[in-house]
């Protein structure tokens, strides 16, 4: 048996190596349905492709929260489409162009074209099938995507909750027959609504993850915001995608 702290060690150098040799980014633009101009980066896998992860930003965010994270997925053979959504902001240090170049104050509810235009662009890819990601109000709108498109194959949600006016999201959870992982802050609140959505998901298919250590978000998985607990919740992101997409 590998012991516990080789584990460890070994998934923080994995994501140190990551960062140190970032996959190329390619630039990618496409429109909803609405003609709204989606902005985004494109990041091909190492080897042959397991999935096509589509990567959801936070409130006031932008593609470039997962600036971190994408290369870890694409190091281990995933590929990720990582977009601006329209209701979002210029965190990071980055301007967020769909944003930027749509009318002001759309609402979270708004930004569903956007998934939907990002599922069919990384359907187009052919890059293996499509798991959606979401972090914060976009990890409740992955809900309502993948309840729409079958072709969606798996579901990673982070501090999920009720955010979307004119949507039961645990009515949506309820829609779905594919693998879902939910995890959040280790906050009382956020643990009680991804527990709710879990339950809702039907035939036991919902992974709920609490975390020791962690940050509202995809944050949690990010050494800088989170230098306590990214390496072990990493640890459980993989071991739920390497379910959902076996290593071949």
């Amino acid at each position: 048996m590998i012991p516990f702290r080789s584990i460890v060690l070994g998934t923080t150098t994995a994501i140190c190596a990551a960062l140190a040799m970032p996959a190329f980014a390619e630039p990618v633009s496409f429109n909803a349905k609405d003609g709204v101009k989606i902005y985004g980066e494109f990041q091909r896998p190492e080897g042959k492709p397991r999935a096509t992860i589509l990567l959801f930003h936070m409130a006031g965010s932008n593609r470039q929260e997962y600036a971190p994270l994408a290369p870890v997925l694409n190091r281990a053979g995933f590929a990720t489409l990582a977009i601006d959504q329209r209701s979002g902001g210029d965190l990071w240090g980055s301007v967020n162009q769909t944003a930027a170049k749509t009318k002001a104050g759309a609402g979270y509810a708004d930004a569903l074209p956007d998934l939907e235009a990002a599922i069919a662009y990384g359907n187009a890819q052919h890059s293996g099938p499509i798991a959606l990601w979401g972090s914060s109000y976009s990890s409740a709108l992955v809900f309502v995507a993948a309840a729409r498109h079958p072709e969606v194959k798996a579901l990673l949600a982070f501090s999920p909750g009720e955010y979307i006016s004119g949507y039961s999201i645990e009515k949506e959870a309820a829609k779905l027959s594919i693998p879902v992982f939910i995890t959040s802050a280790p906050d009382n609140d956020e643990i009680l609504s991804a527990k709710a959505l879990a339950r809702a998901v039907p035939d036991h298919r919902a992974v709920q993850y609490v975390p020791h250590n962690g940050v509202h978000g995809s944050s949690t998985l990010r050494i800088d915001k989170d230098p306590q607990g990214a390496s072990e919740n990493w640890k459980h992101v993989m071991a739920f995608l390497d379910g959902a997409f076996p290593r071949r």
